[in-house]
């Protein structure tokens, strides 16, 4: 029963109500020490994913060369302005995710995709690893038609490249980004304030066929 109460998202009428107002969150990047919330400069383009729990995946994406800023937030579900302990009871419809905000003209869409697809399991449903619940599935959250597109096509050669090597089906939600909420402050850069902080993730071991590089 617990295991089945973790796979169903809410609807309108069971989700938590959330509020008005927005969390207090931190006002910088802890590593990368650009504005989290902008204005970023001009050209920067913005990209959401969902790999678990959000603390090692916002690591993933600030380590790469040509990312301005990353954040560590809630998107994918119903609840305004949810509470990370309202997130994970499971009735706010939220993912744990991060905003990558990029320069496209050092790294692509493409190449954070890679990252994205290279560095979770996106087979596990409603779980990663150990994490159990709605709020830890795979998700990947649109800004444009091109991203959709892009995501789409990669998501398609990702599983050939899981079939031939025994692995299972794709899981991952690939749906146009609805509102972003920012999470509290604790938890924007929290394993570079926490170095020895708890980190789920981990990867297939299966190369994705897709990116050509990381930009200088």
């Amino acid at each position: 029963m617990l295991l089945k109460k973790t796979d169903e998202l809410p609807t309108p009428e069971t989700a938590l109500p959330g509020r008005a107002e927005a969390l207090p969150t931190d006002e910088t990047h802890f590593v990368l020490g650009h504005a989290l919330k902008g204005p970023h400069p001009a050209g920067m383009e913005t990209a959401v994913f969902g790999m678990g729990c959000f603390w090692g995946v916002e690591r993933v994406f600030w380590q790469l060369p040509g990312v301005w800023t990353t954040s560590a937030g809630y998107a994918g579900g119903i609840t305004p302005n949810p509470t990370y302990e309202e997130v994970c009871s499971g009735r706010t419809g939220h993912a744990e995710v991060v905003q990558v905000v990029f320069d496209p003209t050092r790294i692509t869409y493409g190449d954070l995709l890679k990252a994205f697809w290279e560095n979770h399991d996106p087979t596990q449903g409603m779980r990663q690893g150990n994490d159990l619940g709605t709020q830890y599935r795979s998700a990947i959250y649109t800004l444009n038609d091109a991203q959709q597109a892009e995501a789409e096509a990669s998501r398609d050669a990702y599983q050939a490249a899981l079939s031939a090597a025994g692995r299972g089906v794709i899981t991952t939600v690939i749906e146009p980004a609805g509102p972003y909420y920012f999470a509290e402050d604790y938890h924007q850069g929290y394993l570079a304030k926490n170095p020895a902080g708890y980190c789920g993730i981990g990867g297939t071991g299966v190369v994705c066929p897709i990116g050509l590089g990381v930009g200088a």
